[in-house]
């Protein structure tokens, strides 16, 4: 039941994070200092995927790479960090539910150990007592050796 509640919950905060990250996307485009900032991020994650797609499909490192046009790097960047915003939120429900599950197993393994102490300590009573029975049939057949009368079998 908690396992379906769960990814649903994940799921919404997923979906409701989407708009937010759109929202932050438009502002980012929008505002001067912001923009030249998010352009020299979008141009540096540019070169660095290009350096990386040729290292991995064997072309030369070695070239000049060009840079974006200015409503390109700003749309890259927009997208970047609407995707970094959505993945941070993804990631921050996880370790979220981690942690209650950590605190959840932390509660079950303490009632565990307390319904163990709470079993030995029924053994230890239980003990006293058959102890406490063995000395008393002990007492009786004492008893009744004294008045003559055969012994308690065990």
């Amino acid at each position: 039941m908690v396992l379906p509640l769960l990814k649903l919950g994940t799921l919404a905060v997923k979906t409701l994070s989407k708009p937010l990250a759109s929202r932050l996307k438009q502002q980012a485009a929008l505002h001067p200092k912001f923009r030249q900032f998010i352009i020299n991020i979008a141009q540096t994650n540019h070169r660095i995927t290009t350096r990386t797609q040729r290292r991995i499909y064997g072309h030369a490192t070695d070239v000049e790479i060009r840079p974006l046009n200015e409503e390109k790097a700003v749309q890259a960047a927009v997208d970047l960090i609407g995707e970094v915003f959505v993945f941070t939120v993804a990631g921050a429900v996880v370790i979220f539910e981690v942690q209650r599950s950590a605190k959840s197993e932390t509660r079950k393994e303490e009632k565990r150990k307390q319904e163990l102490e709470a079993m030995k300590q029924r053994d230890e009573d239980l003990a006293k007592e058959v102890e406490l029975l063995k000395q008393k049939l002990q007492e009786i057949e004492q008893l009744a050796k004294g008045r003559g009368l055969g012994v308690v079998s065990k």
